[in-house]
């Protein structure tokens, strides 16, 4: 089984602090997660001075400011990434981060050489952006919350269609012809990855849906992983034993600091649980086979039951069901083979509790 990729996701938990910044790179290493991810956007590029405030925002950080006002509290510097880049490097941990505009897609992947490229659920009906990410050539990860399996597709549609380098008029006609080809699912299969995701702060539990991974797989035959929004980190260790391929989860120094994402994450020792856990399940989950496992062998022995005289028996006497029980240990006669004794000849003596022979 390939092993778990785990994303810490850091997110903009930093508070626009690259000190804070780098302290979630360490929390993130000493947890062991394989990567942990930030977010890179130039606010004006992204939100319009109208856009309010979602609700789970609002109760997080107040009315009193626009999301644009919020968000730009938010940015890190191109300075400021290549520092956290530095510490990634010294903590043996992956970076990610996750563009939110053209400008910072370009910096991320040429600036910074980044292994792959995050989009975020918000983005997959933007169809000039996500075009633009596949022409930069990178493998993709998409977090698909808020959508249906219509606009993944099309979104896919797109990713086919930048990555074959298609240089025709970009058209929905030309995303669904670069999806259904031969060489676009191919491609697909060698480069996207998709992320299962409901798009609320905390998530509610009954409305994560975790089958929809199942149909998200055999719709798309990609692979399949879980952004998760919930409390805890139940629901991420349940996607891993669902055949989830990559977790990613939110994190924080401390639930209490302010901003927007801070209550709906998790904090360092939950962190260090969840990758643990995940571990545990990615090796419990092992083979489908259902045989004895290695260490079961030496314990059948002691478990199970042979056939064994209820009482002292002698010589020549006639096996019936007063005179044979089954007990431990298990290394003598199958009592499966109960019926296959009853009413035959006892060859030789035995005392009560002695292993038919």
């Amino acid at each position: 089984m390939k092993r778990v990729f785990i994303i810490a996701e850091a997110g903009v938990n930093h508070n626009g602090s690259q000190d804070l910044a780098l302290k979630l790179v360490d929390a993130a290493a000493n947890a062991k997660a394989d990567a942990v991810k930030f977010q890179t956007f130039k606010s004006e590029a992204v939100i319009s001075r109208y856009a309010a405030k979602a609700e789970y925002q609002k109760a997080t950080t107040g009315t009193s400011e626009s999301q644009l006002d919020m968000v730009r509290k938010l940015e890190l510097s191109q300075d400021a990434h290549r520092a956290i880049l530095d510490r990634c490097r010294e903590r043996a941990i992956g970076f990610i981060s996750t563009p939110f505009d053209f400008d910072s897609a370009n910096f991320l992947v040429h600036g910074m050489n980044v292994s792959v490229v995050k989009v975020p659920s918000g983005e997959i009906t933007n169809a000039p952006f996500l075009l633009h990410i596949a022409r930069l050539n990178k493998p993709i990860i998409l977090s698909t919350g808020m959508s249906t399996i219509g606009e993944i597709e099309m979104a896919l549609g797109v990713f086919a269609f930048g990555y074959l380098g298609n240089r025709e008029r970009p058209s929905e006609a030309a995303f669904r012809d670069a999806f259904a080809s031969d060489a676009g699912q191919s491609t697909l299969r060698d480069r996207v990855s998709l992320l299962h995701c409901t798009t609320e702060y905390p998530a509610p539990f009954d409305q994560v849906n975790l089958r929809a991974m199942d149909t998200l797989a055999a719709t798309f035959g990609l692979p399949v992983g879980l952004s998760d929004h919930t409390s805890g980190f139940a629901v991420a260790i349940a996607a891993v034993a669902r055949g989830g391929t990559i977790i990613e989860k939110h994190f924080t120094l401390d639930r209490n600091m302010h901003g927007p994402d801070h209550k709906a994450s998790l904090e360092p020792s939950e962190l260090v649980q969840m990758v643990s856990g995940i571990r545990e399940v990615e090796l419990a989950l092992g083979s489908p086979l259902k045989r004895p496992s290695a260490v079961e062998w030496a314990n059948r022995a002691i478990a199970r039951r042979s056939l064994v005289a209820a009482n002292d028996v002698a010589a020549g006497s006639i096996w019936t069901a007063e005179t044979i029980s089954a007990k431990r240990p298990g290394t003598g006669v199958s009592p499966m083979r109960y019926w296959e004794i009853i009413g035959t000849t006892a060859k030789s003596g035995y005392h009560a509790d002695e292993l038919i022979d």
